[in-house]
């Protein structure tokens, strides 16, 4: 063709899809991109004849959506350079009907005010339905007007300049862009993050896109509500829900506490001696692997206070929500003196009966594994290697 409506992807702004009929023949076409000046058009299949009329069919509503990202792109560029300063500069972005995404120097992250005051100054702009003017003229000229040049655009002697209102936005670009800003109807930031040291990336809609997520977002709001059984103020409703679940946990975190001093006491009752060596092996009820740990520590200080120091094995193995989790603690004398090492007992000899896998140091190492019916034989074969 010796020239297309479909727009090839460039400085930031992805390629047009659509249709082409040739010879009544209908390709699909999923992407549209520039090569050594040569727009070339993307599709799955080709005709049976390449000659004959063609006629092109860009996807309208991707375009318009696409487009007025584009536009909000600018607007964007600009209010950020009044909000955090003329030191903002592009450097890189991307433009599609689903949303923009806008890489810009500068060295702090930005703060909720500031993401308000841009999003204040875009929507301002987008109410004042500005006409988008765009322009040819020499590079010279429109550099004199105080146009910025885009990232990684390669720009000839006459270049192309779009303007939204000369006082606020003028730039060099080649892309598509609405008519007026009104067409925006609404721009909303979803999150500004770092890319790289001193770059920043905003993720923003525009148009349909900033529809259908306010959509979303009350959405989320009223299904929020209804579970929390409709309060007038949902805020504060929230916020009683976070100090109750907080109270909750501190009760269960002293229940539990007191749950694992009474297990300890249990255990310090049940010490076998195998060899001079003071061993303490049971199936035990926790909520957690933290807990199994905690456990396990409190037994250790305990055995230190009866005088059990340098010679105690602890092996605790627990079935916690059907799955397997072990502990196998080793006193630091009786590893260093018998060469014991939990570590190495665990990926050797326990990891295959639960069939799970584990690891640690010398004196202390875990598991967890899928099987919870070999815990039994778990401590009887720590208590072997005695």
């Amino acid at each position: 063709m010796e020239a297309t409506p479909f727009y090839a992807e460039s400085g930031g702004q992805v390629g047009d899809t659509g249709q082409l009929t040739i010879n009544n023949e209908e390709l699909i076409i999923t992407d549209t991109k520039k090569e050594s000046n040569l727009i070339i058009h993307f599709t799955d299949s080709l005709p049976s004849d390449l000659s004959g009329d063609v006629i092109a069919k860009v996807d309208v509503e991707k375009r318009k959506s696409t487009e007025a990202h584009h536009s909000a792109t600018h607007l964007l560029h600009a209010a950020l350079r009044k909000v955090l300063g003329t030191h903002v500069q592009q450097k890189g972005s991307l433009v599609n009907a689903e949303h923009l995404r806008f890489d810009f120097s500068h060295f702090t992250k930005m703060t909720d005010e500031e993401i308000k005051k841009v999003e204040t100054i875009v929507n301002e702009r987008i109410r004042g339905n500005i006409p988008v003017v765009i322009k040819q003229m020499p590079k010279e000229e429109a550099l004199k007007l105080g146009a910025m040049a885009l990232f990684g655009e390669k720009y000839g002697d006459i270049v192309r300049v779009v303007i939204i209102d000369p006082h606020y936005s003028v730039e060099l670009c080649g892309g598509t862009h609405v008519g007026a800003t009104g067409e925006l109807g609404f721009f909303k930031i979803k999150i500004e993050t770092s890319v790289a040291a001193g770059v920043r990336r905003i993720e923003a809609v525009s148009g349909k896109a900033a529809e259908t997520l306010i959509r979303q977002q009350f959405e989320q709001v009223d299904a929020i509500r209804e579970v929390l059984k409709n309060p007038k103020d949902i805020v504060n409703a929230i916020e009683n829900l976070s100090a109750e679940n907080t109270d909750l946990k501190k009760q269960l975190e002293s229940f539990e506490t007191k749950q694992l001093q009474a297990t300890r006491n249990i255990l310090m009752q049940r010490i076998q001696v195998i060899k001079n060596i003071s061993f303490i092996g049971e199936e035990v009820e926790v909520s957690n692997a933290d807990a199994l740990k905690k456990l396990a520590f409190d037994l250790k200080h305990a055995l230190i206070a009866e005088g059990h120091e340098g010679l105690f094995i602890v092996v605790l193995v627990a079935n916690i929500q059907g799955k397997a989790s072990v502990l196998i603690m080793i006193d630091e004398r009786l590893a260093a003196d018998n060469n014991l090492d939990a570590s190495k007992i665990i990926k050797q000899n326990i990891a295959p009966l639960i069939k799970g896998g584990g690891g640690g140091q010398k004196t202390l190492a875990t598991a967890g594994g899928q099987d919870a019916s070999n815990l039994d034989k778990v401590i009887e074969v720590v208590k072997s290697l005695l």
